[in-house]
């Protein structure tokens, strides 16, 4: 074998590892996005028009205004509810429209290289980072709690958590293979402890509203 030949291969060995992997997903994770997404988007939706009603009527009160505690119209008309110059739930009318996007390409077989993967990993940590956020806001900053943007919380995090299992069980995020093997079973495990933290958060922030 000649020289030429040797490099044509390692060549060709080279171009074979960097070539993107692509990888489609099973019917019961493209469901779980289709129902994050359109939790998300619902939320998303109503507070949009809430808000629309909010700003041609200011003593309009949203429906989800129960009680002092459990506030929206707090909450809308805060400076936290615009962080990005526009309302927030504008964005996620996008976004959660992106997530359902995905999850009906994936029941149609759809598959998609790695950095697509990575890519959309990207943007639910940053939407699991901003609801983090808007949580910390809305329990310490604007003292009020959306019922609708807790439904948004809850899909987000799911939908990372899951996002991100998919990712490290398929090899797009390098991890050992002990995690590797925790995601394939106990990925439920990461979303319920993650929703059960905010849930004490907002027990223990109002303890005395909700026990009086």
């Amino acid at each position: 074998m000649s020289k030429t030949t040797v490099k044509d291969d390692v060549s060709m060995e080279r171009e074979q590892t960097h070539t993107p992997r692509t990888a489609g997903a099973g019917r019961a994770f493209a469901i779980l996005l289709l129902i994050t997404g359109a939790a998300g988007l619902l939320a998303s939706w109503i507070i949009t028009i809430d808000k629309f009603k909010l700003l041609e009527d200011p003593d309009f009160t949203p429906g989800c205004s129960l009680n002092p505690v459990v506030s929206c119209g707090n909450i809308m008309t805060s400076d936290q509810a615009a962080a990005f110059g526009f309302p927030n739930p504008m964005l996620g009318l996008v976004t959660y429209g992106i997530v359902i996007c995905v999850g009906m390409s994936l029941l149609a077989r759809a598959t998609f290289p790695r950095w697509y993967w990575l890519t959309f990993n990207a943007g639910t940590l940053f939407g699991v980072g901003f609801c983090a956020w808007l949580m910390f806001q809305s329990l310490y900053r604007i003292n009020s709690l959306c019922l609708w943007c807790c439904l948004a919380w809850v899909a987000t995090i799911i939908m990372f958590w899951y996002v991100t299992s998919f990712n490290v069980r398929n090899g797009f995020l390098p991890a050992p293979s002990r995690l590797k093997s925790f995601f394939g079973e106990f990925t439920w495990v990461l979303p319920v402890m993650h929703i059960g933290v905010i849930g004490m958060l907002i027990l223990t922030r109002w303890w005395d509203f909700w026990t009086s």
